[in-house]
């Protein structure tokens, strides 16, 4: 992995997601993925650890150590911590030889300003790169799924990050319609942690409202897991510590999970102490209402935009979810039934974008036309 081995002066393709950065490698694959946050000293702004470890003090802090997302809704909300995060996950993967400076693609979402595309491009110079170009979310999560997107037929792809949730029609390589809404996976962590408040006066912390959400949350009451679902849930709640449970075969455990209630800890608001609680599946589903609601009605808008020829290879091909959202158990068959089309979920939909960005790095010449070509000419358009 990258902390042993350098891959100094190679290609990269970047997914700068707003709750983990992954790094693709030419050659290589993907060779690092960790969490966007930074743990800063608040006395002299010295960063004391950034990623997994980082990650860990969330929530956990003395008033001196403040734990730092750089990016919030899918963009940089802090530019110098940003910066010094890319800086540290590049510096991981190509080593210490100062004279490395890699051409890199970053990923970038669909509704990005002219003023947010500026700031990730000089972030990720600053950190080291010779060269950057930009590519829409959409199009490398269409592209990391398989999705034949320079053939003259429509694909959908809905991609549900940690901030933004990014949908698009594609067809002949660009982007025919596209929609980008701020309501994603940290939208639905912290609609568990309202409700919770609401509810029960318990306050919890964001760390605990994921395990909700990865554990029982869903969208549908008839929902039942897939196995490439249950396989990428396992995967990521072994990384974050959560159910020890999860392992072997998913067809083994697919009777075993989601359980029907999670146990809860934090602060009741009342008398101020620890308190316990049990939270169950149909409570943790009414909570997720408003954010999958707004991700049902982006798709339905999105749709309503695409031209008739498209709408029907869409019907044909289905609908195909990417990123950590789209293992929320349920999500396909809400979509399906609201929407009178198949709903499909990419294999390994946690690694969609990094992959595509990387195909865009080990194939630049044949997909250079999704790419910002010049991203300095086109700042102000708003667009790619």
């Amino acid at each position: 992995m990258a902390q042993s081995k350098s891959f100094s002066g190679r290609d990269m393709g970047i997914d700068l997601g707003t709750a983990n950065t992954l790094v693709y490698v030419r050659g290589k694959g993907v060779v690092l993925n960790e969490p966007s946050v930074v743990a800063v000293n608040a006395a002299d702004g010295g960063v004391l650890s950034v990623g997994s470890e980082a990650k860990e003090t969330i929530g956990r802090t003395p008033s001196n150590i403040v734990a730092i997302r750089p990016l919030r809704d899918g963009v940089i909300a802090d530019f110098e911590i940003a910066e010094r995060m890319l800086r540290h996950f590049m510096k991981k993967v190509t080593g210490n030889r100062r004279f490395s400076r890699p051409r890199v693609v970053v990923c970038v979402p669909s509704g990005i300003t002219g003023v947010e595309r500026r700031a990730v491009i000089e972030a990720a110079t600053q950190a080291g790169a010779r060269q950057v170009h930009l590519i829409e979310e959409p199009m490398a999560a269409a592209i990391g799924a398989g999705l034949p997107v320079s053939e003259p037929t429509g694909c959908m792809v809905v991609d549900i990050g940690g901030g933004t949730t990014e949908v698009a029609v594609i067809s002949l390589g660009g982007i025919v319609t596209a929609r980008s809404v701020r309501t994603a996976g940290d939208a639905m962590d912290t609609a568990i942690t309202s409700y919770v408040k609401k509810h029960y006066a318990l306050a919890i912390g964001e760390r605990t409202a994921e395990e909700i959400k990865m554990s029982i949350g869903s969208a549908s009451p008839t929902a039942s897991w897939t196995a490439a679902g249950l396989s990428a849930l396992a995967k990521q709640l072994e990384k974050n510590d959560g159910l020890e449970d999860v392992g072997g075969d998913p067809e083994e455990t697919q009777g075993l999970l989601p359980p029907d209630r999670f146990t809860i800890r934090g602060r009741d608001q009342v008398s101020g102490l620890p308190k316990t609680l049990e939270l169950t599946a149909d409570e943790v589903r009414h909570a997720l209402t408003e954010p999958v609601d707004a991700i049902v009605m982006a798709v339905r808008q999105t749709l309503d935009e695409t031209p008739p020829e498209l709408a029907g290879d869409i019907m044909d091909r289905g609908i195909v979810l990417t990123g950590g959202g789209a293992l929320l158990r349920g999500l396909d068959v809400r979509l399906s039934k609201e929407l009178d089309i198949p709903v499909l979920v990419a294999d390994e939909p946690l690694d969609c974008v990094a992959v595509g960005t990387g195909r865009c790095v080990e194939d630049f010449a044949s997909l250079r036309t999704v790419l910002d070509a010049q991203p300095g000419r086109l700042l102000g358009t708003g667009r790619l």
